[in-house]
């Protein structure tokens, strides 16, 4: 039976291949809506400050064990960033009070000195973790114990602008067996404005020698895509390059041909180009 072939005129062209050359529109018809209410405003004198807490190694009561190849997420992550434009500052094994007080002392105590001029914030957790916690050197905290400092009601440099959280943690003990397939005078939320990117919603895997599978698939991106595409691009590549170019191999049939998936949590209400 000959196919069918339906051709659609309408105000807004639609068509899956260009069948055949059409005339081009005058230079007059030939323009494009910029919009920057929809995209963060990145001019101003810093990009931001992006602070690694990097934790390796833990006291034996927590009966976590050491993080090898975590200095390798440390060192990459920071060149990455660093060629973003960001201000890189790196602290190692941080226990909880430390990493609160350190959140608290370098980004609250002169907040308006410390972000007025700079146009984002970041931050990166490396460390084990557990669902809704990550670990200090000698114990699990909340998550939101730290993301909270920079709410818009206490971090009040920082209202507007992006808060970026990358976080290198388990959230829980299940492994992902994979399966085969073919700003204006308005009030905004003191939430607004957070973005979380998780390495793995379950177990998050590391490779001593190469660093973890998250972070290494997001240096790689940040550096070839970083000031090109907008964060949300970003980050869907990195899960498109960890579900597809990773599988655990291990001589225990319990660890091995396992899979991962980075999450993201947004709360972004623009679109953030570095």
């Amino acid at each position: 039976m000959p196919g069918l072939l339906f051709l659609i005129q309408s105000k807004t062209p639609v068509c899956s291949k260009k069948i055949k050359e059409q005339p081009k529109p005058s230079l007059s018809n030939q323009y494009r809506i910029v919009t920057p209410t929809f995209q963060y405003n990145m001019d101003y004198k810093k990009v931001g400050k992006c602070i690694i807490i990097n934790n390796k190694n833990f006291e034996d009561k927590t009966g976590m064990g050491t993080r090898n190849g975590t200095d390798k997420d440390a060192g990459d992550l920071a060149k990455s960033f660093k060629n973003l434009g960001f201000e890189v500052i790196i602290y190692n094994d941080r226990s909880r009070d430390d990493m609160e007080k350190l959140l608290k002392s370098v980004f609250l105590v002169a907040a308006e000195e410390n972000h007025s001029d700079a146009a984002c914030f970041a931050c990166i957790l490396l460390s084990h973790g557990e669902e809704g916690l990550i670990y200090g050197t000698d114990g699990p905290m909340a998550i939101k114990s730290l993301t909270a400092l920079f709410r818009g009601d206490k971090c009040k440099s920082l209202i507007g602008k992006p808060k970026l959280f990358f976080i290198q943690a388990c959230r829980g003990s299940e492994f992902d067996e994979g399966i085969q397939t073919d700003s204006g005078p308005i009030q905004i939320p003191v939430e607004a404005d957070f973005l979380f990117a998780y390495s793995h919603s379950y177990y998050s895997w590391r490779n001593p020698g190469r660093g973890s599978w998250f972070v290494q698939s997001l240096c790689s991106v940040l550096n070839e895509h970083g000031k090109q595409l907008e964060i949300m691009q970003i980050l869907t590549r990195v899960n498109y390059v960890v579900a597809t170019n990773f599988e655990s191999q291990s001589d225990d049939p319990r660890f091995s041909e396992k899979k991962q998936i980075p999450c993201v949590v947004s709360m972004l209400t623009k679109e953030l180009y570095f």
